[in-house]
């Protein structure tokens, strides 16, 4: 059975994606499906922002097919380990929660490098190009665990 894994942060166009992109970089497609979202509306059926797109292209990684939705209640069901990128994603996700199982699911991403530190993934949009950087960084080493516990089986 497979292991799958939502990234959500708010419009589902920056961190996310990035996120979704870098995870399945790292992962077994036939054992790891991944997906991203945003718990706002606003970028719903648009691609990653191009700045994010740039920082994966010059990286190596691609997530131009991407598109942008939103994190629904049917989640809960379709996942089963949802990563947000901070603690307002972490607010906003877990009131959608109807059960202790669910609320189970929800887990900041930057715990995986700063366990039990709360420590949000700064949102780039309103940032320049080094802002992107910084979070493709953060996002890298946090996928790369994320990974190697998939791997493990202790995720």
């Amino acid at each position: 059975m497979k292991t799958r894994v939502l990234m959500v942060c708010l419009g589902n166009i920056c961190r996310s994606p990035l996120a979704e992109g870098l995870l399945k970089s790292k992962t077994d497609p036939y054992e790891v499906f991944v997906d991203s979202a945003g718990t706002g509306s606003w970028h719903v059926g648009s691609e990653p922002d191009k700045r994010s797109i740039a920082i994966g292209r010059k990286n190596g990684l691609d997530i131009t097919q991407q598109r942008g939705r939103q994190f629904s209640k049917k989640d809960f069901q379709d996942f089963d380990h949802i990563f947000v990128m901070d603690n307002s994603n972490f607010k906003d996700v877990i009131a959608m929660a109807e059960t202790d199982e669910e609320r189970q699911k929800v887990h900041l991403i930057l715990d995986e490098i700063f366990p039990s530190e709360n420590v949000d993934v700064p949102d780039p949009y309103h940032g320049g190009e080094q802002g992107f950087e910084n979070v493709y960084m953060m996002l890298d080493e946090a996928c790369e665990r994320i990974a190697e516990k998939i791997r493990k089986g202790t995720l």
